[in-house]
Order: C-alpha cells, then structure tokens, then sequence
C-alpha cells in the first residue's frame, strides 16, 4: 500500500524536526498528549472526543483519549496507549497496523498511573496538549512553549508524501458523499434528507467529519457558516451550496460547489464563478504570497460584476469603493491539514512572525508565501447577503449597483466554488477535481 510505504518517512522527517527544535531549545523530549473527554455540565456524559492534532500528526488514533506520545528525535518514539479495564464501553483494540512498527508501544491500563510511565523526572521534557492542568499535576514546568509551537506549526505545513496521500484520499471520500448530495438535491430532498444522505456515502458520522457540514438551500446560501438544517423542503426549489468534507487518518478535505435547479441566470453566473476559480489556481505557485492571490480574486470578481450586469462603471471603480467585499466578504481560502483551518497561515518564518491580513480584507485566512508541499484551498465567493448590500444602497455607491437584478437573484442565496489544491515545485495538483468533482 502507498500509504505504507510512506509512513516511515513521514515519522523520520516528524523526528528530524523534534530533534532540531529541542536541540535549539535544550529540551529533553516532548509529550504530546492526546487528550481527553470533556464532560458536559451537570451531566454524566461527554462531549465527542477531538484528539490533540500534535498527536494525530504522529498517529492515526483518532478517538482513543488519554494516550501519549514521548518524542525526542533521536530514540524510537514511544506510544503510550490506554486500554482500560472496561465493561461500560467498547475497550480500543490493541493497534495493529502499518504504522505500529515505528512506534515502542505501552500500554496503559489506568489513566492516572500514567506518571509510572513518564520520563520527566530524567530531564526536560515539554508538554503539547491543552490539557495543562494534567501536565502541572505530572510535573511538567514547561506547557506548549511558545518557540517549540512556532516551530512546529510553520514546519507542519510543508506536507511529507505520507500526509498528502491522506488528503488525496480524504478528497476522494468526500466526492463520493458531493455526488450524493447533488443527486438529493435535484430529487427534491430537504437539507436534513441531504446531509444524511451525503453523511451515508462517505461512510462517516458527523463526529467524524472535520467540520459540520453547509447544506444550504435557496436563500440559506448567503448565511455563509449556514448550519441549521431544514427538515422541510421549500416549495420552489431554486439553489444548493454545500460546503462539506471527510477525514482520512486525521487528515481534511474541504470542499464546495453550488448548483442551480434550473439553467437560469443563476445558473450561469455559477459557470462563471467556477471558471473564475480555475484561473486563480493557475495563479497559485511557490514564492508567491497568498494575499496576492486575494487581492487577484477581487479583480476577477469586479470584472465578472461588470459583465454580469451586476454593477457598473469600472473594474478600479468597484475595488476601491468596496463593491466586490460587499458581494466575497470572506478570505479566498486557508491552509488544509490535520485541521480544515490549519495551523501557520500567518507565519512569515519558523519563529511564528506574523503577517496580518489587509486592513480591509480582514476575514483572510492565510497570508504566507507559499512553496512546494503547502496545501491551501481555494474558494471564491459571489453572495447576495442585505446586511452587506444595504450600505450600498444608503450612500453615493448606489448608482454602481443594479438593484433590480439583484432583487430577482437574492432569493438564490449565494455561491461558492472551493477546491483542495497541493503546491509543487513545478505546478499544482487539483485533488478535489482529480479525485473526479467537476461541477
């Protein structure tokens, strides 16, 4: 299997990194927790369980909480695995998989004995995880230094092949679930019958999922984080934006396309969208900052306004009066991972130097120069949003908008077009559309 034969690697290159961070900060090794349950107030039963992604960087140990990792660059890492003594629950099985190999494997049959199996009274070993009243309670002094985060957070967006294989792989699993997602739609299903449907394809539940999923019907398409979930289906069917994903071995896809019921209008200007995105990933490239690729998206936005009737004069025009943030308010897209809004995005270096977005594109994700092994989303959106174009309307700007033209579309909500997208050396790769997502 390719993503055997991989993994190895992945783990020497995970060491490599351990072992230049802890050698600059004169750290003996870190112990990245995998986390544990939180419990609900005034309850007996907990929250689902997401695991550290320090751990799962590591590991694909996704719900088995209170494990450890002791890393130190140098030594086979050890894995500290808690099985419990349990006849509540389902008891993990004893890991074996490709990946056990790389790994010395203890295992821990009582979450509070695990101090038997810590090393840090032998030297200087730094917690990773967000449990630090755990870690103060085992002796650890030194909680997710602020160095070793930067560090590792920069270097974990340069993806190892073993990473981009998952991604590949997550890529093709939430294909699977678009596709069934689009045929609901145009059978008449609701968002509720949708979502169930597209959980059912993928095989995952929605705790497995990266995030919840957006399945958005007519004017629900312009609430752009649209969760709720209608259990009726509307009586005219107009539009559908789902923006939803799949895990792999911890690993994300983030996905998005809008359909219209019927070839319309809004039909086309989809068509257009989605052509305008395919341009800006012929843009995306090593060494170039991704707050240019932004700021180019806003220019192709203003040019496809104009030629879409949906507002006048010129493309300059519409940049500097703010016309094309009133219709894309959010930024072009993010870096893609372990999580969907992954870690580094800002950073200029290793030591988490901070690169703001725009003053007046503060919803930007992502502003680093990107290079080979980045994985980045990109996704352009055209909204039809009133609290946003309502400003418009109020001021001198008026005039640059047709009013009516947007009357007759604002029912259809709004679209977006994202696809997962790997930086090379000498081009890029498109898993989403790759992995066989066209429209």
């Amino acid at each position: 299997m390719q993503l055997a034969q991989h993994y190895q690697s992945h783990i020497n290159t995970l060491n490599q990194r351990v072992a230049e961070i802890c050698a600059r900060e004169g750290l003996s090794g870190l112990a990245i927790h995998s986390g544990q349950p939180h419990r609900q107030f005034l309850d007996d039963i907990d929250y689902p369980f997401k695991v550290n992604p320090h751990f799962k960087a590591w590991v694909p140990l996704l719900e088995t909480p209170h494990c450890w990792l002791l890393v130190n660059g140098r030594d086979k890492p050890v894995l500290i695995f808690y099985r419990p003594e349990d006849f509540w629950h389902k008891v993990t099985d004893l890991p074996q998989s490709f990946w056990c190999d790389s790994f010395d494997i203890r295992i821990l049959t009582k979450a509070d004995k695990v101090a038997d199996l810590l090393p840090v009274a032998e030297g200087r070993w730094a917690y990773i995880g967000e449990h630090l009243e755990v870690a103060s309670v085992l002796g650890f002094n030194n909680c997710n230094p602020e160095a070793v985060m930067s560090y590792m957070h920069f270097y974990r967006a340069c993806k190892t092949d073993y990473e981009l294989e998952c991604m590949r792989q997550a890529n093709r699993i939430a294909v699977k679930g678009h596709r069934a997602a689009k045929n609901a739609f145009y059978s008449g299903a609701s968002e509720f019958e949708i979502q169930q449907q597209y959980l059912s394809a993928i095989v995952q539940g929605e705790n497995q999922v990266p995030y919840g999923n957006i399945i958005a019907l007519n004017q629900n398409a312009a609430i752009l984080h649209y969760t709720a979930l209608e259990h009726e289906s509307p009586q005219q069917r107009l539009s559908f934006l789902i923006d939803a994903g799949a895990s792999f071995h911890g690993y994300a896809a983030d996905i998005s396309r809008t359909h219209a019921f019927e070839k319309n209008r809004f039909h086309d200007l989809i068509q257009a969208m989605n052509q305008l995105q395919l341009q800006l990933i012929e843009h995306l490239r090593p060494g170039k900052r991704y707050t240019e690729l932004h700021l180019l998206a806003h220019q192709q936005l203003a040019t496809l306004l104009l030629e879409a009737g949906l507002a006048k004069g010129s493309q300059e025009t519409l940049l500097e009066q703010g016309i094309t943030r009133a219709f894309f308010p959010h930024g072009l897209g993010h870096m893609l991972g372990l999580q969907v809004h992954d870690v580094g995005g800002f950073f200029n270096d290793e030591r988490g130097t901070h690169v703001a977005p725009p003053e007046e594109h503060p919803f930007l994700r992502c502003t680093r120069t990107m290079a080979p092994g980045h994985v980045v989303t990109i996704e352009p959106g055209l909204y039809f949003i009133d609290s946003l174009l309502a400003p418009l309307k109020q001021d001198g700007r008026k005039a640059l908008v047709d009013w009516d033209l947007i009357a007759s579309l604002r029912p259809f909500g709004g679209i977006r077009i994202e696809d997962n997208v790997i930086i090379h050396a000498h081009g890029n790769e498109n898993m989403t559309r790759e992995s066989g997502l066209i429209d």
